[in-house]
């Protein structure tokens, strides 16, 4: 298997390379961009325009949207157990090489819930609302959450990787049931989900938010910078 410590070694060269980018204050942006919870008013956006277009089909895409993370968060649990790859900051080789931000989180990284998760709601949403600017933004979104976690020192490039192909996996799946679904049972009720486009409008005010949010993560370091709170 010296093929695969061949690719394993590459990865924690890239990991380090990409790592040592760092100084305080993109810390503290980064600390802010790999919580969830930063996020929540652009996941409302998101739920509140699935909801308007798709009313009494409105339940049946969250539920599978839900489906989609739920098992891209669960499968990468099970991945990490199986697999037991040390995470960088876990590595004792390079971790005290490793710039870490946060948390350093359980001791196995690959793969990533990050990535799983959040390629899993760029797949399946971006499939649901069938909006080119919206897959562009939702996918700038996607990468820059995942690579919180390479900046953050608690996952591989490669822990990204797979997250994101498991992520993808299941967000497609997902979708192909929920289509499976609505063909077989409630394809007679209106609005028809294939036929249901996110508006420029609706586009434009998820995008406002998103600014909104991301501006808000920048003033608020500078001020904590500038004022020494951190």
């Amino acid at each position: 298997m010296e093929w695969l410590q061949n690719i394993l070694e590459f990865d924690k060269e890239v990991f380090l390379f990409l790592n040592s980018f760092h100084n305080v204050f993109w810390d503290t942006i980064m600390l802010m961009v790999t919580r969830k919870e930063t996020w929540i008013p652009f996941y409302v956006v998101i739920l509140f325009y699935m909801i308007k277009n798709y009313k009494v089909k409105a339940l049946l895409v969250i539920f599978f949207l839900s489906l989609a993370i739920l098992l891209s968060d669960q499968f990468s649990v099970i991945l990490k157990e199986s697999f037991q790859r040390l995470r960088p900051v876990h590595d004792p080789v390079i971790g005290p090489l490793v710039h870490n931000v946060l948390r350093k989180g359980g001791d196995f990284g690959f793969v990533s819930s990050h990535a799983a998760n959040g390629f899993a709601i760029f797949i399946f949403t971006t499939r649901v609302f069938k909006n080119r600017g919206y897959q562009f933004l939702l996918l700038f979104w996607t990468l820059l959450f995942v690579y919180s976690r390479i900046y953050s020192g608690v996952h591989y490039p490669l822990d990204i990787l797979g997250g994101a192909l498991l992520g993808w996996g299941i967000g497609e799946l997902c979708f192909k049931i929920l289509m499976l679904v609505e063909n077989r049972y409630l394809l007679s009720r209106s609005p028809e989900i294939s036929k249901i486009r996110l508006s420029n409008v609706q586009f434009e005010t998820i995008l406002i938010v998103f600014s909104v949010l991301v501006f808000t993560v920048f003033s608020v370091s500078g001020i904590l910078h500038h004022y020494k709170y951190l």
